[in-house]
């Protein structure tokens, strides 16, 4: 009897250490229907296969960095894996909306649920030139920096950034006013891209380029057709 007892308590342990552990789902928000699109939308032209990142493009592989795409969110407000925070309005933006964010934070402490496959997202469209940066007719700044003639400013590249770096990039108009560029939070070159304007910024000659520290370098890009949508000119 006493054998057959600890033969019973052994197989109960056995079966308890090998039994899949189940999240406590009290989230109506799923992977499936919500979480895939923000992810195909923000995420994806890094976090694919083969891409520069770890692939996040199935629940299967987003489920184990669940938890730290959270903690990243609550920590810096930000995107999952960012570096850099916009003034302007950029067509290549990949940072969360604070919805967005709601939703990840709300998905991730529900019990991260998977959802049904029938409200899965499509897979998005990668777009294979989104990180080229044209330099035909770039001008590096480091430095303070004036432009010496007219400079229709269609994005902003980082060439040469400090791991962790911070810090704001201006323009100074000649009439005096300000035009915000572009601001550096946690920089992290892993992770650099142009980034591009929705619509070019017309700097006149005798603007003056503030913020970019001596020790790093940027690129000011001028309008390039191959990385502007269509009908965007």
């Amino acid at each position: 009897m006493g054998q057959r007892w600890i033969l019973i308590v052994g197989l109960a342990l056995i079966a308890a250490t090998t039994a899949p552990s189940h999240d406590i789902i009290t989230t109506p928000i799923t992977w499936d229907r919500e979480i895939s699109r923000i992810i195909y939308e923000r995420c994806a032209a890094c976090h694919h296969n083969g891409g520069r990142a770890f692939s996040l493009m199935t629940y299967a592989e987003a489920r184990p960095w669940a938890v730290a795409i959270k903690e990243e969110v609550l920590e810096r407000q930000m995107p999952p894996w960012g570096a850099v925070k916009g003034f302007g309005d950029f067509r290549n933006d990949q940072g969360l909306t604070p919805e967005q964010m709601e939703l990840i934070i709300s998905w991730v402490g529900g019990g991260v649920p998977e959802g049904e496959a029938k409200d899965l997202a499509p897979d998005p469209k990668l777009d294979q030139h989104s990180t080229d940066v044209p330099s035909h007719g770039a001008v590096a700044v480091t430095g303070e920096f004036q432009l010496r003639k007219d400079f229709s400013l269609d994005g902003i590249a980082p060439k040469s950034v400090p791991e962790d770096a911070a810090f704001q990039i201006t323009a100074e108009l000649p009439d005096g006013s300000i035009e915000p560029l572009l601001w550096f939070e946690h920089y992290s070159a892993k992770f650099a891209h142009p980034f591009l304007y929705r619509n070019p910024v017309e700097l006149p000659a005798g603007t003056k380029i503030h913020g970019v520290p001596p020790g790093s370098t940027v690129l000011l890009l001028p309008p390039d057709t191959d990385t502007r949508p269509s009908g965007s000119r």
